[in-house]
């Protein structure tokens, strides 16, 4: 079944979608069924990123350009293994880096970012798919303390609510790529066999379009 499914793959899928909504698990996991590269954000190599959860206003610009010049970077790297068409996963797309800075940063800060950012060389490819997974505040914030992260451990409530409405409007109008929209609220894509098939039926079927997975969830 692998094989087959390899066969069907897209040459370069994203997912996702607000902090703890479980866009790396699903990632890795969709990299290993499609015998693909995994191209995943090491969040924790951010040294600044603890303290900005701690005090936003002490740390945005400096967690911003941190993710900024990693994220570029990984992208470039991406671009430069494309001629030799290996497939990959990625638990993100260049474009969160702005949609971050605007969720944190202040005017002037903002200002500088943008500078910044168009002076970084970045050429990123057109994902052939993107998986934007959604889920309520009060269960990203359930699944955060669950991994028990120590980084993530001051996040609260009023930062996920503002980032997932970014992420919201952010895909409400994003029409480069064909987009699968998921509601992962009730299901476990990671270790729940029939959830991740489900997902795998509607990845298969789509071609071109935005598209929208609201499975429900298994009754106990």
């Amino acid at each position: 079944m692998t094989s087959m499914i390899a066969k069907e793959q897209p040459h370069y899928i994203v997912v996702e979608g607000p902090v703890g909504v479980g866009k790396t698990s699903l990632a890795r996991r969709l990299a290993e069924t499609y015998e693909s590269d995994p191209l995943l954000e090491n969040v924790d190599d951010n040294p600044f990123l603890e303290r900005f959860y701690q005090d936003p206003r002490s740390a945005a610009l400096a967690v911003q350009l941190q993710f900024l010049f990693t994220r570029s970077q990984q992208v470039q790297a991406l671009r430069q293994s494309d001629l030799f068409r290996p497939s990959f996963v990625a638990d993100f797309m260049l474009e969160k880096d702005r949609l971050f800075a605007q969720l944190t940063l202040d005017e002037n800060e903002l200002r500088l970012y943008e500078q910044v950012y168009e002076r970084v060389e970045i050429d990123a490819p057109i994902p052939d798919l993107v998986i934007y997974l959604q889920a309520p505040v009060d269960v990203l914030a359930r699944r955060i303390a669950q991994r028990g992260r120590r980084s993530e451990r001051a996040i609260d409530a009023g930062y996920l609510t503002r980032l997932s409405e970014t992420y919201t409007r952010f895909f409400y109008h994003y029409d480069a790529s064909p987009l699968l929209i998921v509601n992962a609220a009730g299901i476990d894509l990671v270790n729940n066999d029939r959830d991740y098939e489900q997902l795998l039926q509607q990845i298969r079927g789509i071609r071109s379009g935005r598209h929208y997975f609201n499975p429900a969830p298994i009754a106990l």
